[in-house]
Protein backbone atom coordinates (compact mmCIF):
# COMPACT_ATOMS: atom_id res chain seq x y z
CA UNK A 1 0.00 0.00 0.00
CA UNK A 2 0.96 3.47 -0.72
CA UNK A 3 0.14 6.86 0.78
CA UNK A 4 -2.03 7.70 -1.76
CA UNK A 5 -4.39 4.27 -0.95
CA UNK A 6 -4.12 5.42 3.18
CA UNK A 7 -5.94 8.64 1.64
CA UNK A 8 -7.93 6.33 -0.54
CA UNK A 9 -9.32 4.17 2.17
CA UNK A 10 -9.84 6.81 4.86
CA UNK A 11 -11.83 9.29 2.30
CA UNK A 12 -13.91 5.97 1.81
CA UNK A 13 -15.48 5.87 5.20
CA UNK A 14 -19.11 8.17 5.42
CA UNK A 15 -18.01 12.09 6.24
CA UNK A 16 -14.33 11.82 6.52
CA UNK A 17 -12.77 15.37 5.48
CA UNK A 18 -8.72 15.47 4.75
CA UNK A 19 -7.88 18.46 6.41
CA UNK A 20 -3.99 19.33 7.95
CA UNK A 21 -2.10 19.56 11.21
CA UNK A 22 0.98 20.96 11.60
CA UNK A 23 1.82 20.58 7.88
CA UNK A 24 1.06 16.93 7.54
CA UNK A 25 -2.30 16.04 5.79
CA UNK A 26 -4.90 14.49 8.32
CA UNK A 27 -8.40 12.40 8.62
CA UNK A 28 -11.14 13.57 10.05
CA UNK A 29 -15.07 12.78 11.00
CA UNK A 30 -16.93 15.17 12.79
CA UNK A 31 -13.71 17.69 13.00
CA UNK A 32 -11.90 15.20 15.17
CA UNK A 33 -8.97 13.38 13.61
CA UNK A 34 -8.45 9.72 13.74
CA UNK A 35 -5.46 9.27 11.25
CA UNK A 36 -2.58 10.97 9.33
CA UNK A 37 0.13 10.43 6.87
CA UNK A 38 2.56 12.67 9.01
CA UNK A 39 4.62 10.22 8.62
CA UNK A 40 4.58 9.36 4.78
CA UNK A 41 8.21 9.82 4.41
CA UNK A 42 9.08 7.15 6.27
CA UNK A 43 6.77 5.04 4.84
CA UNK A 44 3.90 4.69 7.37
CA UNK A 45 0.32 5.96 8.15
CA UNK A 46 -0.79 6.90 11.65
CA UNK A 47 -3.51 5.53 13.16
CA UNK A 48 -5.35 7.26 16.61
CA UNK A 49 -6.13 3.58 18.81
CA UNK A 50 -6.39 2.95 22.34
CA UNK A 51 -3.55 1.40 24.07
CA UNK A 52 -5.76 -1.70 24.27
CA UNK A 53 -6.57 -1.60 20.36
CA UNK A 54 -3.02 -1.04 19.40
CA UNK A 55 -1.74 -4.04 21.15
CA UNK A 56 -4.33 -6.16 19.89
CA UNK A 57 -2.97 -5.14 16.20
CA UNK A 58 0.68 -5.19 17.47
CA UNK A 59 0.31 -8.48 18.78
CA UNK A 60 -1.42 -9.86 15.41
CA UNK A 61 0.35 -8.18 12.99
CA UNK A 62 4.18 -7.44 14.58
CA UNK A 63 5.75 -6.54 11.01
CA UNK A 64 2.82 -4.35 9.87
CA UNK A 65 2.15 -2.17 13.05
CA UNK A 66 4.37 -0.09 15.76
CA UNK A 67 3.66 2.03 18.54
CA UNK A 68 4.85 5.71 17.30
CA UNK A 69 8.14 6.89 19.73
CA UNK A 70 7.15 7.99 23.45
CA UNK A 71 4.17 9.44 24.60
CA UNK A 72 1.72 9.36 21.77
CA UNK A 73 2.65 5.55 21.43
CA UNK A 74 1.72 4.99 24.93
CA UNK A 75 -1.56 6.16 24.46
CA UNK A 76 -2.19 4.14 21.24
CA UNK A 77 -0.77 6.14 18.46
CA UNK A 78 0.13 3.67 16.13
CA UNK A 79 2.45 3.49 13.13
CA UNK A 80 0.96 1.18 10.09
CA UNK A 81 3.55 0.39 7.07
CA UNK A 82 2.15 1.12 4.81
CA UNK A 83 4.37 -1.09 2.00
CA UNK A 84 3.54 -4.61 3.62
CA UNK A 85 0.10 -3.94 4.59
CA UNK A 86 -2.76 -5.26 2.12
CA UNK A 87 -6.19 -3.63 1.31
CA UNK A 88 -7.52 -5.46 3.47
CA UNK A 89 -5.53 -4.99 6.91
CA UNK A 90 -5.16 -0.53 5.84
CA UNK A 91 -8.90 -0.50 5.49
CA UNK A 92 -9.60 -2.36 8.27
CA UNK A 93 -6.84 -0.65 10.86
CA UNK A 94 -8.55 2.74 9.18
CA UNK A 95 -12.38 1.65 10.05
CA UNK A 96 -11.41 0.72 13.60
CA UNK A 97 -9.73 4.08 14.54
CA UNK A 98 -12.88 5.52 12.43
CA UNK A 99 -14.95 4.09 14.98
CA UNK A 100 -13.17 5.03 17.83
CA UNK A 101 -13.61 8.28 17.13
CA UNK A 102 -17.04 8.30 16.29
CA UNK A 103 -17.81 6.62 19.53
CA UNK A 104 -15.62 9.30 21.37
CA UNK A 105 -17.42 11.98 19.06
CA UNK A 106 -21.13 10.55 20.53
CA UNK A 107 -19.58 10.42 23.92
CA UNK A 108 -18.53 13.82 24.24
CA UNK A 109 -21.49 15.44 22.62
CA UNK A 110 -23.99 17.57 24.92
CA UNK A 111 -27.45 17.18 24.62
CA UNK A 112 -29.22 19.59 22.37
CA UNK A 113 -31.70 20.91 24.72
CA UNK A 114 -35.30 21.62 23.62
CA UNK A 115 -36.72 24.80 22.41
CA UNK A 116 -37.73 26.81 24.63
CA UNK A 117 -41.98 27.74 23.82
CA UNK A 118 -42.62 31.11 23.29
CA UNK A 119 -45.04 32.78 25.26
CA UNK A 120 -47.73 34.74 24.05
Amino acid sequence: MTPSDFRRIALSLPHTEESSHMGSPDFRVGGHIFATLASQSQGYGNLMLTPELQQSFLTDQPEIFLPIAGGWGRMGMTHIRLAPASEDILHGALLAAYNLRRQKNEATRKPRKPPRKQSS
